[in-house]
C-alpha cells in the first residue's frame, strides 16, 4: 500500500533522453508559472504584503476560539510564483546551453525532409498527367501551409 502511494505521488522511473527531460521541465515549469500567476492576480492589493500568517485553534482554557496572527509578509502565492519564475529562467538557460533549440530545428528539418520524400513517392505512384503534375507545385504547398 505504501509503495502504491509512492508510485502515485512520484511516478515510476522511465528512460528519457536528458535533453528531452530538460525540455519537459521547461514546459512543465512554464505551466506552473502561468497557474501561479493566475493565483497572484486573484489577490487583492493588500493581500500581496499583509495577511494571516498563523491561526491557532484553542479548544480549552478560559478563552476558547481562534488566535489569528497577521503580519506584513509577502503572500505565499507571490513567493511560490517568484521561485517558480526563477526556476524557469534557470531551466531555460540550461536548455539553451544544451542546444535544445538547435536540436528542435534539426528535428523539424528531418521531419520536413521525410514528409517531402513521402509526398514525392505518393505523387510518383499516382501516374499523374502533365496537367496534374503542373498543379503539384501550388496545391501541395498550400495544403502543407494550412496544416502548419
Amino acid at each position: 500500500m505504501l509503495a502504491e502511494k509512492a508510485v502515485a505521488t512520484f511516478g515510476l522511473p522511465r528512460e528519457i533522453d536528458p535533453r528531452d527531460a530538460l525540455l519537459e521541465e521547461v514546459y512543465r515549469t512554464a505551466g506552473a508559472v502561468d497557474w501561479l500567476h493566475q493565483q497572484v492576480q486573484a489577490l487583492q492589493a493588500d493581500q500581496v504584503v499583509w495577511g494571516v500568517t498563523e491561526e491557532v485553534t484553542k479548544d480549552a482554557g478560559e478563552f476558547p476560539g481562534v488566535d489569528t496572527t497577521r503580519a506584513a509578509e509577502v503572500n505565499i502565492w507571490v513567493q511560490l510564483w517568484q521561485r517558480e519564475r526563477a526556476h524557469l529562467v534557470k531551466v531555460a538557460k540550461e536548455a539553451i546551453s544544451a542546444g535544445i533549440e538547435e536540436r528542435k530545428v534539426r528535428l523539424a528539418e528531418q521531419q520536413g525532409a521525410m514528409l517531402a520524400g513521402v509526398i514525392k513517392a505518393i505523387l510518383g505512384d499516382l501516374d499523374l498527367t502533365p496537367e496534374q503534375q503542373a498543379k503539384v507545385g501550388t496545391v501541395v504547398p498550400r495544403h502543407l501551409r494550412a496544416v502548419a
